[in-house]
């Protein structure tokens, strides 16, 4: 599957689009596809921040502020670090299952409806 990422860099009011590569669909993801499809954003975020940076520089799964958004017939994941924000898909996946899935990998609590971000 193909799914779409837009990013926007701090102290940037350009946002670059990033067409990302993966190999199964969202309803047939594992967390070790959702860990897998985290790094590819990340790698994206920072090849567009720092594009003459070597590909193969360490990818760190800590420090991101997340969300999983229902959009048109899917979800959305939008997650914010240093130096940008981002927002990836849409996914044809439940949002809970998504949203357990990125808790377990970035180890960390699944967000409550009820917290404001």
């Amino acid at each position: 599957m193909t799914f779409d990422l837009e990013v926007m860099l701090r102290a940037s009011d350009q946002v670059f689009a990033e067409r990302i590569d993966h190999d199964r669909e969202p309803e047939e993801w594992t967390d070790a596809d959702v860990e897998a499809a985290l790094r590819k954003i990340l790698r994206a975020i920072d090849r567009i921040s720092n594009p003459d940076a070597p590909d193969d520089r360490p990818i760190s799964l800590k420090g991101l502020s997340w969300i999983v958004q229902p959009y048109l017939d899917g979800v959305v994941l939008a997650f914010e670090i240093h130096s940008a924000s981002a927002v990836a898909g849409p996914f044809a996946v439940p949002q809970d299952r998504l949203e357990q899935m990125v808790a377990r990998v970035l180890g960390g609590v699944t967000p409550s409806s009820q917290v404001v971000h």
